[in-house]
């Protein structure tokens, strides 16, 4: 039953996407939620029902150089999408109110204006027509455990040079907190997915997408040859 949902889900998607390219619409899609909590069967997933000449995918770690670099969303310019495509984040710029935040890599201080930064950034992606899909994978410690723990039993799995937070911890929990009351806005608004479940997980993830694009995407044929060059 769940592989004939997520087919049809996938099939959906697809069909959405060629109405995002002949309208030359931008899109992004994040995918946060912290290590182990089911983000990479979802992103298989989402790249599995896309033409792939239309979307990149960016993985966002840690910059310790970042600093050094003029202003932290700097880097997230160039990854932007051009008319037609879409960008999928696997992590996000979140991980600096979310990982930095928990591990002390910026002060408390600072957390306030990131959340302004972030919703600035945002509403200037939207007000240029950009869709804009934000998606939590919110996995218990025990998912999270087991799924780190397979991982680890893994001989061809990628090495993590990056500190991990555990779900359990309260200083995340309230990190998620405040991330859900100062980021769910109007332009972008976060959908919360329950990842216990792979398959559960990719369900609720890829039909939130397709809502999304459902509404966004204009259901009628472009009538002329420049509308993809245009900004939504």
């Amino acid at each position: 039953m769940a592989d004939s949902v997520i087919a049809a889900l996938s099939a959906q998607l697809g069909e959405l996407q060629l109405a995002q390219i002949a309208h030359g619409r931008r899109a992004i899609i994040l995918l946060e939620g912290p290590e182990g909590s089911g983000k990479k069967a979802v992103l298989r997933q989402i790249a599995a029902a896309l033409d792939p000449c239309h979307f990149a995918v960016h993985q966002c770690h840690f910059e310790r150089r970042e600093a050094g670099q003029g202003h932290w969303l700097a880097r997230f310019w160039g990854q932007l999408p051009t008319a037609g495509n879409t960008a999928i984040y696997f992590r996000s710029w979140y991980r600096r109110v979310l990982d930095d935040r928990v591990l002390g890599r910026i002060d408390e201080s600072a957390v306030p204006r990131a959340f302004d930064e972030i919703n600035e950034f945002e509403a200037q992606q939207r007000d240029y027509g950009t869709l804009i899909v934000k998606l939590y994978l919110n996995a218990s410690a025990q998912a999270q455990g087991e799924r780190l723990k397979q991982r680890r039993s893994n001989q061809w799995s990628p090495a993590r040079h990056d500190e991990q937070v555990a779900v359990g911890d309260p200083a995340y929990a309230r990190a998620v907190v405040e991330l859900k009351a100062h980021s769910d806005t109007r332009w972008s608004p976060w959908k919360v997915i329950e990842a216990d479940d792979d398959r559960t997980a990719i369900m609720a993830a890829l039909e939130a997408i397709a809502d999304a694009w459902a509404k966004a995407m204009p259901v009628q044929p472009p009538h002329i040859v420049d509308a993809p060059t245009r900004a939504a």
